[in-house]
């Protein structure tokens, strides 16, 4: 019997036996998807980086202004005329000037800033404040009749005395306990010789300025920066009954 024998298709087997091979334009098309792929998602942190630092940056500032505006407001008060704020910078005035080649303050202007300082440091320890305030400076200045290492010392010996008046315990109208902690953790001093700026007038020289100063914005750590380490705090032992230490001039 003649039949006839069925062969299978040719290219049905040669479709089967030839290996799969991706062409080159798909396998550049799929490497250029996979790079605009990770550009997105870097510009992406990025941005979210530069929104969260912007921010923080309006944060602090609104904070930094709160605090500054609320303290200008003590000193608009009628009890602490002639104190004026500029910039981070309080200007004492008369109330903080010193006699001619003395470190000594008068009772009544030292007082006056056991009064004046507590209602500030009141203003220091609201939220606006407490979170970036960073401490105060009290720059003492002198006169320029005397040689500059002799005013820089002077200068520094005022700007310590006007601490020795705050934290002295038995004296009239002393700041609280928490005042004078607050006080001793914040407060630091400083001596800047004389001012050039009002050289004409010496007796405005001779006298004490408190300047606030903030911490940075890089520097600053919160609950969102884990890996932040904050200064490390050693406690001081307490003690009233001590005897300021800077020798008087007068």
């Amino acid at each position: 019997m003649i039949g006839f024998r069925k062969t299978p298709h040719k290219r049905h087997r040669d479709e089967a036996e030839k290996p799969f091979w991706i062409s080159f334009s798909d396998l550049m098309t799929a490497l250029m998807v996979l790079f605009l792929v990770a550009m997105a998602v870097a510009l992406l942190s990025v941005t979210t980086g530069l929104r969260k630092m912007d921010e923080s940056r309006v944060s602090r500032d609104n904070a930094v202004s709160s605090c500054l505006n609320d303290i200008r407001q003590i000193t608009r008060q009628a009890d602490y005329a002639g104190v004026k704020l500029r910039g981070q910078t309080l200007e004492l005035g008369t109330l903080a000037e010193f006699p001619k080649d003395s470190n000594e303050l008068e009772a009544q202007r030292a007082g006056f800033l056991r009064r004046f300082v507590p209602q500030m440091l009141h203003i220091a320890r609201t939220p606006a404040c407490e979170s970036w305030l960073k401490r105060f400076v009290l720059e003492g200045y002198a006169s320029p009749e005397g040689s500059y290492l002799y005013n820089l010392n002077l200068s520094l010996e005022r700007s310590q005395r006007v601490l020795c008046v705050l934290l002295d315990a038995k004296a009239p109208n002393a700041p609280s306990l928490e005042d004078r902690k607050t006080i001793r953790e914040l407060f630091f001093v400083g001596g800047s010789s004389f001012n050039s700026a009002i050289l004409n007038q010496p007796e405005k020289s001779r006298r004490v300025e408190l300047r606030l100063e903030f911490k940075d914005l890089r520097k600053t750590c919160t609950p969102d920066t884990p890996d932040c380490e904050a200064d490390e705090v050693h406690p001081i032992p307490w003690d009233d009954d001590f005897k300021c230490p800077v020798p008087s001039r007068s």
